[in-house]
């Protein structure tokens, strides 16, 4: 209790700080998605101005988390019945990001995100073909740094634009909005990033735009990218652990392909789906020939937003295929011990996550300009790496019910500034239809999003229009 007060403290006067020395500036945020993904969003700080700058802008992302928790560090060898009963406490920064766009001209524009993660030691692999094809390993920086993204777009028109380079998986709704003033919680939703990559980032060709008008508003991506590789599917994370990305280049064998419809035509309405294809995921492994099999995978997404001025809410509904999944689990098994994979069997057919959330907005319910930015909300997730296990000769083991995950979320956020939020709640997760011991944890954290330096010259118009 004592950790948690002081945390609390530290983190209020630090936020005071900040709001002080920073004023009342709006600064929009920032989504990753097309260019003219979010321009319909229904609230303005939440979204991005793409006209909001003539040529050039640079800002980002960062959030802080603490965590106490009252258990231990493994549901798996804790005790029989679940994880060990044991208090214990994390402080991180999940991740800082820095952003940035440079329009070229009127049609063509640069954009660029680089992720700095908490923690840990950057390792590349590699294969040394002259010492029996094994894995080599080299630690070469302190704490990870990942490219998210780096593409070039050339925009046509409003109904067609198309972007090469490495880019934003839009399957999903936390790949498709992962900046932290997009979900309620300390963290982002656990059961979608437990089953897929997040934030999910590939290199490929893609065409986006949006069409109709009003009640029939439209906007779509549709790309080509490197596709996920098998060597990586396993028991906790199901193909999480698939993406490319340890190597100096990625297989591009079977790509995968994947395509995004969002409907925006209702003021503050979202509803969005998504699908990704891969053909042979077992084609995109790190050396040729592991596999004398195929691999298709196959995920699905529907997921829908709604923001009034009184509350908002998020729902989404996410499942997959992974074919041939028995002969996979026996073949990772015997994968060397060298590789950066976890080897955790087995692997499952299907996988599942859904979740939806709620959040009410008090400062407009009052409508009052004094009442501090405040939004309780509770959320509710269910989700399973597990939820279909095939057995056979290939594949002893049934399903782990130890990954059976429901949980609930409450707390609050609140908002001293439009681009700053800090984050309290209360998670207590239901393992295995409650055959094993739960997993409660309170946690605080503090988040920000925006641009900090931008060539503004078309607000600045805008607002001399407004003065005339």
């Amino acid at each position: 209790m004592k950790a948690i007060l002081l945390t609390t403290a530290f983190l209020l006067t630090s936020l005071s700080t900040m709001a002080q020395g920073t004023g009342n500036r709006e600064v929009d945020g920032m989504t990753g998605a097309s260019p003219q993904a979010e321009k319909c969003e229904a609230t303005k700080k939440d979204t991005v101005q793409t006209e909001g700058y003539k040529k050039y802008r640079i800002g980002g992302y960062g959030e802080m988390v603490a965590q106490f928790k009252n258990y231990g560090i493994n549901r798996f060898s804790g005790t029989s019945t679940g994880n060990s009963d044991f208090k214990r406490n994390t402080i991180s920064i999940p991740r800082f990001v820095l952003a940035g766009d440079y329009r070229f001209n009127r049609h063509w524009n640069l954009g660029v995100e680089v992720e700095f993660e908490a923690g840990g030691t950057g390792t590349a692999y590699e294969i040394e073909n002259t010492e029996n094809g094994e894995y080599e390993t080299e630690v070469e920086k302190g704490g990870e740094v990942a490219l998210e993204q780096f593409h070039l777009t050339y925009t046509l028109n409003r109904a067609f634009s198309v972007r090469v380079g490495h880019m934003i998986v839009p399957v999903g709704l936390t790949n498709t909005h992962h900046e932290p003033v997009n979900f309620f919680g300390t963290v982002r939703p656990e059961g979608e990033t437990s089953i897929l990559p997040s934030t999910w980032h590939e290199t490929g060709l893609a065409v986006m735009g949006e069409f109709g008008s009003k009640w029939t508003a439209f906007d779509y991506e549709a790309m080509v990218v490197a596709g996920l590789n098998a060597n990586g599917f396993d028991r906790n994370t199901w193909v999480a652990n698939g993406k490319q990305g340890f190597f100096e280049v990625d297989n591009f064998t079977s790509p995968a392909y994947v395509g995004r419809l969002n409907y925006k035509g209702v003021p503050g309405l979202r509803l969005g789906a998504s699908f990704y294809y891969l053909n042979n995921a077992a084609a995109n492994s790190d050396k040729p020939h592991t596999y004398t099999f195929r691999v298709p995978v196959r995920i699905w997404s529907v997921d829908a937003q709604y923001q009034h001025r009184y509350f908002t809410v998020r729902g989404n509904l996410l499942g997959g295929h992974v074919g041939n999944s028995s002969q996979l689990t026996a073949k990772n098994n015997r994968l060397s011990s060298k590789s950066p994979y976890t080897r955790l069997a087995p692997i499952a057919e299907r996988a599942v996550s859904y979740g939806i959330e709620a959040g009410l907005n008090l400062q407009g319910m009052v409508r009052n300009p004094k009442m501090p930015d405040l939004v309780p909300f509770a959320r509710y997730e269910y989700y399973n790496p597990q939820e279909k296990v095939i057995v056979d000769a290939n594949n002893l083991k049934g399903a782990d019910l130890r990954l059976k995950t429901s949980m609930w979320v409450a707390g609050l956020n609140y908002r001293p500034l439009p681009y700053l939020v800090v984050k309290a709640d209360y998670t207590k997760r239901r393992i295995g239809d409650g055959q094993y011991k739960s997993e409660n944890e309170f946690a605080l954290g503090v988040a920000f999003v925006g641009w900090f330096v931008q060539d503004n010259k078309f607000a600045r118009l805008r607002r001399a229009k407004k003065n005339k």
